[in-house]
């Protein structure tokens, strides 16, 4: 079957792990897309393995758990690897001590704790300030953050650049949208760490163990799902279900290898 340009894309049938995104792509909010519960049953019964690479900080491994169950999906956090995680790994690695003022949700706080990072969400000395896709935003919270970056000199990360979340009714500011905001109060731009970076399909095919010519990434977004896919060497598809379309696939730099209305489209490229 060929894609949306007219690529034979049947080398997919090969593919061993499938690396996804979520909002935009398999679901959106508490929706799950007809196809995808078929296409990861396929994945699975064909040997292969599926994991979910989510820019999306805003909950937990455990919560994404607990929804893809809800939808049927079988997972645990084996099939998960988030911005959040990827994040914690980068403050480990690289700030291992560090005083972290985070913006952020309960969940992504909460997931911080339980790997021993100290974190605080009130104005103090601190060495980094981290923003992540904040679904429970106030204008304290921003306050806060403003401050610290105009009257401190720290280390400014964010989880990810995505510019919008989408949702039932279209979009929402994710994390990219609302750094911008900062910015413009500010003047300070965050390092980002999640998606398009290479790290979070590098940190699971090596943990996994497969070759970069077994990989595909699976996402909605150019600039992040794809980019990352590209910047790791491996085979990229894109659906048309969330934030990218026909027009800017062709007017763009970032091109994927495969392009698909959806992944019920997919499912049936590889049956």
């Amino acid at each position: 079957m060929n894609d949306c340009f007219g690529v034979d894309a049947t080398e997919l049938k090969k593919k061993k792990l499938w690396l996804f995104d979520m909002d935009g792509t398999i679901g959106e909010e508490e929706i799950l897309y007809s196809g995808s519960l078929k296409l990861l049953n396929w994945i699975a019964d064909n040997g292969g393995r599926y994991v979910f690479i989510t820019n999306n900080s805003s909950k937990s491994v455990e919560d994404y758990v607990l929804k893809v169950n809800n939808w049927g999906i079988k997972a645990d956090r084996n099939n998960f690897f988030t911005s959040a995680q990827a994040t914690i790994l980068w403050l480990k690695k690289n700030m291992p001590n560090a005083k972290v003022y985070c913006q952020g949700t309960r969940s992504f706080l909460n997931e911080l704790v339980m790997e021993n990072i100290d974190i605080t969400t009130e104005v103090e000395p601190v060495d980094v300030v981290l923003v992540g896709f904040d679904m429970e935003l106030t204008t304290s919270k921003v306050r806060n953050t403003c401050e610290i970056l105009s009257t401190q000199d720290v280390m400014y990360i964010a989880t990810n650049p995505d510019w919008a979340c989408p949702v039932k009714f279209g979009f929402i500011p994710d994390c990219g949208a609302i750094c911008e905001m900062i910015k413009r109060a500010t003047g300070k731009w965050p390092i980002f760490i999640g998606k398009p970076e290479a790290t979070m399909v590098d940190i699971v095919k090596d943990k996994l163990g497969y070759e970069v010519n077994e990989i595909c990434v699976v996402g909605d977004r150019l600039y992040t799902d794809i980019a990352t896919g590209m910047n790791a060497g491996v085979s990229t598809v894109c659906v048309l279900t969330g934030e990218a379309s026909i027009h800017e696939i062709l007017e763009g730099n970032i091109k994927p290898t495969y392009t698909f209305a959806s992944v019920m489209d997919i499912y049936n490229c590889c049956l």
